[in-house]
């Protein structure tokens, strides 16, 4: 199953689509990831939708990524005597660490991280920023508030530390009960961090995951945004969580820090994916607004490697003309002639290192020869982000002889990845690379590929050798 774009599509399961069949039509209908929500997935549904995807994946003979996504600390107020209580612009509220019921006064804040940090000045935004308060005073057990906005507050609703650092780590108890089990299925491809906040926050899921998972890191909270770049460095992958995001920050800044985080991803080679009410209103309807359609364009237009469906896919009545109509988009956009000019202003300046050098090279060279396609071979994975990193026009077949390898780099820009047999000569690996190009549709006899590698074969981060190669006229081999 050869796409038609370059950007990656990665599609949220739940309710709506969490039988064999639908997972099957979602992924014929262009969807190349599939993430599982674990906000809402218990550990015997978690390992049986990992069986079907799998399973799918055999059927297609395509690799197929799977993110299992983690809850990150959620963050409530207590309940009150009334259910809910209004409150008034101007008027003081407080949140302690008495668990009685609240009322118009005051309500438990069972988080003590909580009652510590929070410092004058600074704002608590519940239930999605529709009651905002500001601190007045704190004494450590009481955070004493004036009512900046909204009215109303009722049991459990969630709190918004825009301004305040936490002390403790982004994994909760159930983070690391979840992560375990994650682990302990062993093909789950992706692990996303929730609520990240400095670049110690992965540290915990690092030493848990030991290599066996790629972490991918969330930004929605403005701390994360401030360390960004140390953050890129510890990550695998970035997401840009604009739900959160645009709940702890002014709705204005979003679009700009989408693109900040979307470039600085991009320049450190690492794959971005950008989430969150891209076609919102398809859970209910067949067709999405245009505004939808011109924020997915603006992401695809951007370079990101993915872009994700959560409750279009998941909950609603149309998952599969979801991602049909996410498809069509990026295919349609890919094809603008401005597109290229784009994605070109864009790249970033190689680092001195022979990886990049390389990655230059092909592309500089595939551009110029007009060769059918950019082949890596990569057994960890570095070649291929490198590659993808250049963002060439050219198409990219990745060959990996680790299963693994290619799941995990489905969610790459332009990557089309391919499980291979082991090469044991660099001779059988430019063969290797002429054939499948062949039978993937990419190349025909007689046409040139370049081909790129580290050598010696299966040495990570080694990626030194480019080569051009002719296919003979059996198309199953060089010359």
């Amino acid at each position: 199953m050869k796409r038609n774009r370059r950007v990656k599509i990665l599609a949220t399961l739940g309710p709506a689509s969490s039988d064999e069949a639908m997972i099957h039509k979602l992924h014929e209908a262009g969807a190349d990831v599939f993430r599982i929500n674990m906000s809402h997935t218990d550990h015997d549904t978690m390992r049986e939708l990992v069986r079907r995807i799998r399973s799918v994946e055999l059927s297609m003979g395509r690799p197929i990524g799977i993110l299992a996504d983690l809850q990150g600390p959620k963050l409530r107020v207590g309940k009150f005597a009334a259910g809910a209580v209004t409150l008034t612009l101007g008027q003081e509220f407080t949140l302690d660490a008495d668990p009685a019921d609240g009322d118009e006064t005051r309500v438990f804040l069972p988080h003590p991280e909580i009652l510590e940090a929070v410092e004058v000045g600074h704002r608590l935004l519940i239930d999605d920023g529709r009651l905002q308060l500001v601190c007045i005073s704190t004494d450590k057990t009481h955070i004493r508030c004036r009512v900046v906005a909204g009215d109303k507050i009722s049991n459990r609703k969630g709190v918004s530390l825009p301004d305040t650092t936490i002390a403790t780590g982004a994994l909760t108890e159930k983070d690391r009960k979840d992560l375990d089990a994650v682990l302990a299925v062993g093909d789950v491809d992706w692990v996303a961090l929730s609520f990240i906040q400095r670049p110690e926050d992965l540290a915990e899921a690092r030493k848990i995951a030991r290599g066996r998972v790629a972490l991918m890191s969330k930004i929605e909270k403005p701390q994360a945004v401030e360390r960004l770049d140390e953050i890129i460095e510890l990550s695998d992958a970035i997401m840009v969580a604009r739900g959160d995001l645009g709940v702890e920050l002014p709705l204005e800044r979003v679009p700009s820090i989408q693109k900040r985080i979307t470039r600085a991803a991009r320049k450190a080679g690492k794959p971005v994916v950008v989430a969150t009410q891209m076609l919102e209103s398809m859970i209910t309807a067949p067709v999405p607004t245009r505004a939808e359609v011109s924020d997915v364009s603006v992401a695809v237009y951007e370079g990101a490697d993915a872009i994700m469906l959560s409750a279009e896919s998941a909950a609603g009545a149309y998952p599969v003309e979801a991602v049909q109509t996410m498809d069509r988009i990026a295919v349609e956009i890919e094809k603008d002639p401005i597109y290229p000019g784009i994605i070109f202003a864009q790249r970033s300046q190689p680092e001195a290192t022979g990886a990049d050098a390389v990655s230059l090279a092909a592309r500089q060279m595939a551009e110029t020869l007009n060769v059918s396609v950019i082949v890596t071979y990569t057994a960890t994975g570095t070649t291929g982000l490198r590659t993808a990193r250049e963002r060439p026009l050219t198409p990219i077949l990745a060959l990996s002889p680790v299963l693994s390898t290619a799941r995990r780099l489905s969610i790459c820009w332009g990557l089309h990845c391919v499980v291979t047999e082991d090469a044991y000569d660099i001779d059988a690996m430019i063969d290797t690379a002429c054939r499948i190009s062949v039978e993937e549709g990419y190349s025909r006899a007689g046409e040139r590929v370049i081909v790129i590698a580290g050598v010696p074969l299966r040495i990570p981060g080694s990626t030194n050798m480019l080569r051009i190669a002719h296919i003979g006229s059996d198309g199953l081999s060089a010359v």
